[in-house]
């Protein structure tokens, strides 16, 4: 059975260069049916690995293995430009998550708008439930992780993520390592060494987006909107979420964040380089 210690090997193995099955085989000791079944559902439900065959047919056919690098990602004009301003643009407030809830067919979403002062006052029991529905890898567009340190009673996000990584749940994140959000970042990387797993993966990166992905089955995106000051203007902070459970959408999604993730500096760099300034 494939689990999410063996994908992460194998992903490190193949991120180096392409590698064969048979070095693989050898590299994890499994023999090459297996890890042909591993690579293929690893293709099919990460789409973190691409295989391509040589000599197809022929009894010195070679399958390759490589780290995927999804340069074609937007399949229509519309998601072409979404990407192209997700990839360029580095701050929360340049990008309405708007503009892609309003393409999504209406049985394929939901959208609830909140009046409240501060995110902790949100409906965070609503994000617990779509967390906990993660199977096996959560991928996360976040600005500095501050949302892990969000609590109301009983409810307690750190400890919802925590529950993930212990049932082996794989987390990917995108966000800005820097001093603003260092202690952020270290607590949610404390998670693999109190488990014993490399599950969790950080890497820098600023962009505008905030959501989680599920299982490349669905996604969530938060929206905040803060007053303008000007007459018959919005005049309260609103907190918008929208949940989207579309197949299509979502692995567009997916793939802008493998684009990103795979071009991005890994959080273990950086902090090396911070945690030399606050010395």
């Amino acid at each position: 059975m494939l689990d999410n210690k063996t994908v992460q090997e194998i992903e490190r193995f193949v991120s180096v260069e392409p590698r064969s099955i048979n070095e693989i085989s050898d590299y994890l000791k499994k023999n090459w049916r297996t890890v042909d079944r591993y690579l293929k559902e690893i293709e099919e439900e990460y789409k973190t690995i691409s295989l391509k065959t040589f000599r197809g047919g022929t009894r010195g056919a070679l399958k390759i293995a490589y780290f995927s690098s999804p340069e074609r990602v937007s399949s229509t004009k519309l998601q072409e430009e979404l990407e192209n301003e997700i990839m360029k643009l580095k701050r929360k407030e340049d990008f309405s998550a708007f503009d892609i809830f309003q393409n999504i067919s209406e049985k394929n979403k939901k959208a609830i708008v909140e009046d409240e002062i501060s995110e902790s006052s949100t409906n965070l029991k609503e994000l617990i439930e779509i967390l906990k529905t993660t199977k096996k890898e959560l991928k996360l567009f976040s600005g500095n992780l501050s949302w892990i340190n969000l609590k109301k009673g009983k409810i307690d996000l750190f400890q919802t993520l925590e529950d993930l990584i212990k049932k082996g749940v794989k987390l990917k994140v995108l966000c800005r390592v820097d001093l603003n959000g260092i202690e952020n970042i270290k607590k949610v990387l404390s998670l693999n060494y109190k488990y014993g797993k490399e599950l969790i993966e950080i890497r820098h990166r600023e962009h505008p987006i905030r959501a989680f992905v599920i299982d490349n089955t669905s996604f969530r995106l938060k929206e905040i909107k803060e007053p303008t000051g000007k007459i018959k203007e919005l005049d309260k902070k609103i907190f918008i979420f929208y949940t989207i459970k579309d197949k299509e959408w979502t692995e567009w999604l997916s793939k802008i964040f493998i684009k990103l993730f795979n071009t991005s500096i890994g959080a273990e760099k950086r902090l090396n380089e911070l945690n030399k300034l606050i010395k």
